[in-house]
């Protein structure tokens, strides 16, 4: 969970709340309208030529910002000046629970003396990057009770935004797949949505896909050999009863960003999915061709989660063992998440309903596989090379 507080310097006691799940934003009109500042004053009045060390009053918080999109979206805020309506963020405010030198990369998103850096404790605000409850934290603490919680804040401070990120597949009952219960980390999420709701009606829902990256958990999931038997990847049914939509994490970015500066979002609930649907299977094969070449070389062989029994004892042990840290993301929990089909509604608005042209997984997401190339230490001349083909898409 990360959240985002943005507070408008004209009126420092209205807070605005990012929230990653949520984010909240105050006191600007993005229409051809001309803006009317109340109160003003010389803090209140755009400042600079755009870009990174200009001052539109406007202060942005941003919790989980050491996380996958919270890096992103840091910087996308940052410099927003000459691409978004002249709109500059002013400020951020980057609140971390983790060693300063984890964050250190986010001083770049601003200018001197624009980003601001604070240590604060877990129990002030309910905040967790992993996919799995721990010991201090549950999925209720963290989805339910730390949304609601900022959300009730940003209401009580009367904040007139309010964005919370939840999950695409989030639902009061997600179906079993291999978990008895279904995913418990896909109902707390429904849970935190209503939470939010309850707290601030107008909220904005965003519901992503599957998101990948640098130093993602999708394409680092499934190209580690932790995460295989004998160097074969094993998937629920083998990937073939799974779709799935991913999308690149500057997408989540741009369509965070894109919320912001349009009020009309407000109150609505949006999905963030790829522009293209695979099948898991067609996924996983495809990461591995880009990888290694001894896919092809051993068979190219899937195995079925439900027969591969020392894998599932491997799962368990890393369950029952890796309370704070499972190894390479290894858990049932994710394992049910993962195997579950991304279901998007045709009658809720989706990335490209907000002008956002999407990146493909075949153009970004080999690039970002470089990073896990095996016998990456051997430099290879042009006629060793393949031509990897993409992976299957699924008609939408």
């Amino acid at each position: 969970m990360s959240a985002v507080i943005l507070k408008n310097s004209v009126q420092s006691s209205k807070l605005q709340t990012i929230h990653f799940a949520s984010i909240i934003i105050q006191g600007n009109n993005y229409s051809n309208q001309p803006y009317i500042i109340k109160n003003p004053t010389t803090a209140s009045l755009k400042r600079g030529t755009g870009g990174r060390s200009s001052f539109n009053g406007i202060t942005c918080t941003v919790f989980g910002n050491t996380g996958l999109v919270g890096r992103y979206l840091c910087n996308r805020l940052g410099k927003i000046g000459t691409q978004a309506c002249h709109t500059y963020v002013q400020h951020l405010i980057l609140p971390h629970r983790s060693d300063f030198y984890f964050s250190r990369q986010l001083k770049l998103c601003g200018d001197l003396g624009q980003g601001r850096r604070i240590y604060f404790q877990m129990h002030e605000i309910f905040k967790c990057s992993k996919d799995w409850p721990t010991n201090n934290f549950s999925y209720e603490n963290v989805h339910v009770e730390g949304a609601r919680r900022i959300a009730k804040i940003a209401k009580k401070a009367c904040v007139e935004r309010f964005i919370h990120v939840s999950s695409l597949n989030a639902s009061p009952n997600p179906k079993p797949l291999v978990l008895k219960k279904g995913s418990q980390f896909l109902k707390s999420k429904w849970e935190g949505e209503c939470a939010v709701k309850e707290e601030f009606p107008e909220a904005t829902i965003i519901r992503p896909s599957i998101i990948y990256g640098m130093q993602d958990r999708f394409l680092t999931y499934y190209s580690h050999k932790w995460n295989q038997f004998m160097l074969t990847p094993v998937l629920w049914k083998k990937g073939e009863q799974t779709e799935k939509q991913p999308l690149h994490v500057s997408d989540v970015a741009a369509g965070i960003t894109a919320i912001i500066l349009d009020n009309n979002t407000a109150g609505k609930t949006y999905q963030f999915v790829g522009p293209r649907r695979y099948k898991l299977r067609s996924l996983v094969e495809w990461i591995q061709r880009s990888i290694t070449d001894e896919w092809e070389n051993n068979g190219s062989k899937i195995l079925d989660l439900d027969t591969a029994l020392f894998f599932r004892l491997k799962i368990s042990l890393n369950d029952a063992f890796g309370i704070t840290h499972k190894i390479n993301n290894l858990h049932w929990e994710g394992i049910e998440k993962d195997s579950t089909s991304d279901v998007v509604l045709k009658d809720l608005p989706t990335l490209e309903d907000l002008g956002i042209e999407l990146a493909s997984l075949e153009e970004l997401g080999a690039w970002d596989l470089k990073l896990y190339l095996r016998d990456s230490y051997y430099d290879k001349s042009y006629e060793e090379y393949k031509l990897i083909s993409p992976p299957e898409c699924i008609p939408l």
